[in-house]
């Protein structure tokens, strides 16, 4: 669609009597805003887009929306900016919703995965648009509605939360008409306290979608399941008890950490499908993405295929590089709760390297009183895993060696210990796990290993 400067203040509510001048789009960024666009000044805990005016100016915008006025570039002036691009965006998919179904993703793990697989399975058939990386809060999320145009037919957005209500606010924005749900975990106990709270925050999903819209629930989970009460329209069972409609069966890990399943579709042939993905838990993200692409009218054959040839997408997430000694990478450094660190774990696990397994760990935050019991179960689970080496990073770095004991355990206090340590033990042989919280930036020790030596096909 088309904007004026007017139309902008319009909808960010306020009234507008200065020149109208035509708008091509909007950013939050005034190192990447292109000629013609509004600069939307934000302001955050260390930044504040104010300050960023000018830089706006000189690379082409044409108007800011701003919290204070500036003389720098024509100003449409908010009390809240955040809100008002909240509301820029929502009216932008309003205007484009006839020809267009909108699809909704959270979970406590596996969010940017399923979104990652599910686009890929939509983009053969279907004009997709999705969240890039994890664009999934009140600032990413309008900047991907803002991405669509009028040939997007499916909008896949990633929904995350930090505590009651947020979920709420971004289908305020973009109520789905396809609402997906993929698990319950631990993640955000410190700030939420108790699953049951988690479960709630993640059912606004379901309950905030629009009249009529699907819902998409596994079936393995209590606290998903009980959200079937919740939903406007029909419901998709996905997961692997019997009672979900898109199930996998007889499934297998394969030496390389992939696995092979068979998935059931309802009113089909059960198929064969071998994963290109990494770790056992990307079975359950795939029945999650043949539950809702057949929710949106994909055909099996166009499912199952789409499956098969996935490979991962985002950064950071058990992204596989082959050194050139043979060494082998399995980066999962872009976030970590209980539940996804006991995936990764599993799956390094499962592989057959001719060497050893290395999981360098770090800490999974906010976990609240939790995270001492949580760190423990993890060091724990290396054990019985049978992983061969384990360093574990930072505070947490003790409570993970608790855990396991002390054979094959190397605590170090940072991540540059960490990267020097593995560096000296880790051989062309091994594979190594690297994971931790975001802010932990464990990819470094990934990198670290990689640099020394080219790499061959991932």
């Amino acid at each position: 669609m088309t904007w004026s400067l007017a139309q902008v203040a319009r909808v960010c509510g306020v009234s507008w009597s200065g020149s109208d001048v035509h708008v091509t789009g909007f950013s939050t960024d005034s190192r990447i805003i292109k000629p013609g666009e509004v600069f939307v000044a934000l302001r955050g805990e260390r930044f504040d887009g104010h300050d960023f005016i000018a830089q706006a100016a000189s690379r082409g915008a044409v108007a800011a929306v701003v919290e204070r006025p500036s003389h720098d570039l024509t100003c449409v002036i908010v009390s809240d900016a955040l809100l008002a691009y909240a509301h820029i965006a929502a009216h932008h998919l309003e205007n484009l919703r006839s020809g267009m179904k909108v699809v909704g993703i959270t979970g406590s793990s596996g969010k940017t995965s399923t979104k990652d697989l599910l686009t890929h399975v939509c983009s053969s058939v279907r004009n997709t648009v999705a969240s890039q990386g994890s664009q999934n809060n009140e600032i990413g999320l309008p900047a991907t509605v803002l991405s669509a145009n009028a040939k997007t037919e499916v909008l896949i957005l990633e929904m995350g939360m930090r505590g009651i209500g947020h979920i709420e606010y971004l289908c305020s924005i973009a109520p789905p008409d396809v609402s997906v749900v993929l698990n319950v975990g631990s993640a955000h106990l410190g700030e939420l306290g108790s699953r049951d709270a988690i479960a709630q925050a993640k059912s606004e999903i379901v309950s905030n979608s629009r009249v009529g819209a699907a819902a998409v629930l596994n079936a393995d989970d209590p606290r998903v399941s009980a959200m079937a009460a919740l939903a406007h329209g029909p419901v998709a069972w996905f997961g692997q008890s019997d009672t979900a409609d898109f199930r996998a069966t007889n499934v297998e890990l394969n030496a390389d950490g992939t696995s092979r399943f068979t998935l059931h579709i309802p009113d089909d042939v059960p198929v064969e499908v071998s994963l290109q993905l990494l770790g056992a838990h990307q079975v359950g993200n795939a029945c999650a993405v043949a539950a809702t692409a057949a929710t949106l009218g994909l055909s099996s054959a166009d499912i199952v295929e789409g499956l098969r040839s996935a490979r991962h997408i985002s950064r950071w997430r058990m992204e596989r590089t082959v050194r050139e000694d043979g060494l082998v990478v399995i980066n999962d450094a872009y976030n970590a709760n209980p539940e996804s660190m006991a995936a990764a774990i599993t799956s390094l696990a499962a592989t057959a390297p001719q060497g050893r397994t290395v999981a360098v760990l770090g800490e999974m935050l906010e976990l609240g009183e939790q995270s001492q019991a949580e760190h423990e179960a993890i060091g724990r689970l290396t054990r019985e895993a049978g992983i061969h080496e384990v360093i574990a990073v930072g505070r947490a770095g003790q409570w993970i060696a608790a855990g396991r004991g002390s054979e094959g355990t190397h605590v170090v206090g940072t991540v540059e210990d960490a990267i020097e340590l593995a560096q000296q033990m880790c051989h062309g042989t091994d594979v190594v796990l690297c994971k931790a919280s975001r802010s932990i930036a464990m990819e470094r020790v990934g990198a670290a290993l990689l640099a020394a030596f080219g790499t061959v096909s991932p």
